[in-house]
């Protein structure tokens, strides 16, 4: 199996492209290869894989793609399996569809021979580093490695590049009533916000809770006080018990960002004003950090 990064989310496909190791040389029909090696294969003989967990594709997004690539074409190869005569998707599927619409007949592809395994965790880490996945999608994927391939949860954080409470927290999404998890999936509820859900036990007080938190549009410390509340309707709060629960909001939003930036976070509430403290310990581990904070600012 070839070996992917514990740090990070996995190697990047970057990498996976210039490690190929065996690019085939010789294919039937109209299949070109160009000067670097990629294949430019008939794209009727591109099909998506069937281990692909994404589900859901933004139609508006893969608009502006397919535009994109009818000025410039499929700028990144995609990765594919041989199978029958006919290219299984490994990693590109978004892009595939989006030419499809360009109107192209051929796309670039780099074949790899992976087992059924290496394409669920490639395709699993192009979506996370694309941030394509919902969490309910993301959720799903960790549970197969889980339950079809008998990875532990260490296992999967490891290969995935998380940590281990990431994992475990993304996997209790799954636990949600069908109806709630629908909202996450349109993203109507954020992963934090599904995660204090899993509190309520009763399907039916969930939903009715989910779908409050969705119109009032909630954000993570309102939404685990109307929890606190919605489960304890008749003890008033002492001051003592509301500066807990403001505690417990705190640590909760800083385990999201220790899981979202893999290091330590420390949040501190002031009467007036507050800071958010963002540990690292090397140069290059600065530099990762801004590098995701650009990102996301993006």
């Amino acid at each position: 199996m070839p070996a992917l990064q514990k740090k990070g989310l996995g190697r990047g496909l970057g990498a996976l492209i210039a490690d190929v190791e065996a690019t085939k040389e010789e294919h039937s029909g109209q299949d070109k290869t160009d000067k670097s090696g990629v294949l430019m294969i008939d794209i009727n003989r591109v099909e998506p894989s069937k281990q692909q967990h994404r589900k859901y594709f933004d139609e508006e997004a893969l608009d502006q793609l397919s535009e994109s690539i009818r000025s410039f074409g499929v700028i990144q190869p995609l990765i594919v399996k041989e199978e029958n005569g006919f290219y299984s998707i490994i990693a590109g599927e978004r892009r595939w569809r989006a030419a499809r619409r360009a109107g192209l007949s051929d796309v670039p592809v780099i074949i790899k021979e992976y087992t059924e395994t290496d394409i669920l965790q490639v395709a699993l880490i192009e979506n996370l580093q694309r941030q394509d996945l919902n969490p309910i999608e993301e959720a799903s994927c960790y549970q197969r490695l889980i339950e079809e391939y008998f990875f532990t949860q260490d296992d999967v954080a490891s290969r995935i590049g998380k940590s281990r409470s990431a994992i475990s927290y993304a996997l209790r999404l799954l636990e949600l009533d069908e109806q709630v998890q629908s909202l996450l999936i349109d993203g109507k509820l954020s992963s934090g916000q599904g995660r204090l859900l899993t509190k309520v036990a009763n399907p039916k007080d969930q939903l009715n809770c989910a779908n409050e938190i969705a119109e009032k549009d909630m954000n993570l410390r309102d939404t685990e006080a109307f929890i606190e509340r919605y489960l304890n309707p008749v003890a008033p709060k002492s001051n003592s018990q509301r500066i807990y629960t403001q505690t417990a909001a705190y640590k909760n939003l800083e385990d999201d960002l220790k899981s979202v930036l893999g290091t330590k976070v420390s949040i501190h509430d002031g009467k007036k004003k507050g800071t958010i403290a963002i540990e690292y310990y090397s140069k290059d581990e600065l530099d990762r950090l801004i590098l995701l904070l650009r990102k996301a600012a993006d």
